[in-house]
């Protein structure tokens, strides 16, 4: 049998390495915010790198106990008091395309429009023309716009200011920030949320897009964590009822036996 391989941790009986390192030097030496970067791209953060994950983590870690992640948990740790690690598990089972996910479908819109305007030899302005004009063609959705409770995300403005203090802003920032201008002119005002700023944060530190999915798991783990402790600690087994309005048939009877 061909033995697996990873460049990701060496672990033998005298040492565990991860990329390289000596997990006992990083529990010394480095924060959680530089082994998440190291683990994905095999080197250490600079200081300014660091200061964006860490950011970005605590963007990602919570939104309340209405979001569908802390929601499923709640209701999963109301039922089972002797695994919270179920509960957690149902939490991150509740984060996909429509919570959560934008970050790495803006991601993706960013990085075509990125190359639409370098092969056209446009500027970004124009590619966040086009990306708004498709969208408008085709009734569909700009991924990482929008939010249900907030005119403006507070947490894009912080992150965007970190970028541009530690020299981290680029083409990405740039690109999103010009589809926000299009789309008020086009379609209506609409904030640039935390996913979609995760999107253009992790472009401009040269992620890859899917990690806009990984960095806000990570993050919300952490949220989903305290939810399921204060559900199990706080409130009565079983105490979660949601209120259920029928509309199916109406009360009948089955057929009478087929004698024949």
């Amino acid at each position: 049998m061909e033995p697996w391989r990873t460049g990701v941790t060496d672990s033998g009986p005298d040492s565990i390495r991860i990329r390289g390192y000596d997990v006992t030097d990083l529990m010394g030496r480095c924060g959680f915010a530089d082994l998440l970067f190291l683990l994905h791209r095999s080197r250490l953060p600079s200081a300014g790198e660091r200061r964006l994950v860490d950011a970005m983590l605590i963007a990602s870690a919570d939104h309340g106990p209405g979001a569908p992640s802390a929601l499923a948990a709640r209701v999963v740790a109301s039922g089972n008091r002797r695994a919270p690690e179920a509960a957690v598990a149902a939490g991150i089972l509740a984060i996909g395309d429509y919570h959560g996910g934008a970050g790495e479908q803006c991601f993706a819109l960013l990085a075509e429009g990125i190359a639409w305007a370098r092969r056209e030899e446009r500027s970004l302005a124009e590619a966040a023309g086009w990306l708004v004009e498709r969208a408008v063609s085709r009734a569909t959705r700009l991924p990482g716009f929008g939010h249900r409770t907030h005119a403006e995300d507070p947490r894009t403005g912080v992150l965007f200011a970190l970028a541009r203090e530690h020299g981290v802003a680029g083409d990405g920032m740039t690109l999103i920030e010009a589809i926000r201008t299009e789309a008020s002119r086009r379609i209506r005002p609409l904030p640039i949320n935390v996913d979609g700023a995760l999107g253009a944060v992790l472009l401009d530190l040269g992620f890859a897009p899917v990690a806009a999915r990984f960095f806000f798991l990570v993050g919300r783990v952490a949220g989903l964590t305290a939810h399921v402790a204060e559900e199990m600690d706080r409130e009565r087994p079983m105490r979660i009822s949601i209120p259920v309005d029928y509309d199916g048939p109406a009360a009948r009877s089955l057929p009478p036996d087929d004698k024949d």
